[in-house]
């Protein structure tokens, strides 16, 4: 049974990891380049097609890459603390030894039974060392492999890009902008409420303000398109 509650935390984690990269990348290339298209608005739709793609191909490279170098920088930090934990506990052990009881004593555990949990816990060094890792520096075991990371996020922010842009291909664009904000402001909305229904807080609630947030930073591209002249194009 344990081997499998085991199993189970371990795959929720990598669906977690897997989908904080998604939403990472789909909501950030969705958000920019509807920006981008409400700030260009007024031109043709070839140069606002064109500032587009060019925007979601730049934003999807950039992300990609903080995504792969973060990750990375995740992983290679747990990995150096996880190597001074084990040099510790072979060159120091009674000092390691006792902040493993400190721990324990911090959770209510006396006497007798401090002494048991304390023994068992370094009759083990793998149990040890992951207990010190856990309980002292608050560090668990990084499941995210950067490549995957950079992929994940580089196709969502490929692909999310591509729902304010549609619009442009369709309609006249007076039309268009209407129906891109409509069909971000409903995919947005999607986007939180189901990243709510698999973690935690009220699907409704973080849907509504996912809309908030990307129709003011859309806005906001849009006001400074408008400053600088892209509507005049």
């Amino acid at each position: 049974m344990s081997i499998i509650l085991k199993f189970q935390k371990e795959q929720h984690s990598q669906l977690g990891s897997k989908l904080r990269d998604f939403i990472l990348g789909w909501q950030d290339g969705l958000v920019n380049v509807l920006g981008l298209v409400l700030g260009v608005a007024s031109a043709t739709t070839r140069l606002i097609l064109i500032s587009g793609l060019a925007a979601a191909f730049a934003e999807a490279i950039s992300m990609s890459a903080v995504a792969y170098t973060s990750t990375k920088a995740e992983v290679d930090f747990y990995k150096s603390e996880l190597e001074r934990e084990k040099k510790e506990v072979k060159e120091v052990p009674d000092m390691e030894r006792k902040e493993i009881r400190d721990i324990f004593w911090k959770k209510g555990f006396k006497g007798k039974l401090l002494n048991a949990v304390v023994k068992k816990i370094t009759s083990n060094k793998k149990v040890w060392i992951d207990t010190m890792m856990e309980d002292e520096l608050k560090l668990s075991p990084v499941k995210d492999n950067p490549r995957s990371a950079a992929v994940v996020v580089l196709m969502a922010a490929l692909i999310a890009p591509m729902i304010p842009l549609l619009p442009f291909l369709l309609l006249p664009v007076a039309t268009a902008i209407l129906y891109a904000v409509a069909l971000s402001a409903i995919t947005l909305f999607i986007t939180e409420a189901i990243e709510a229904r698999l973690t935690i807080g009220d699907w409704k609630k973080r849907g509504i303000e996912m809309i908030l947030v990307g129709i003011i930073a859309a806005v906001l591209g849009y006001l400074i398109g408008k400053l600088l002249g892209a509507s005049n194009l």
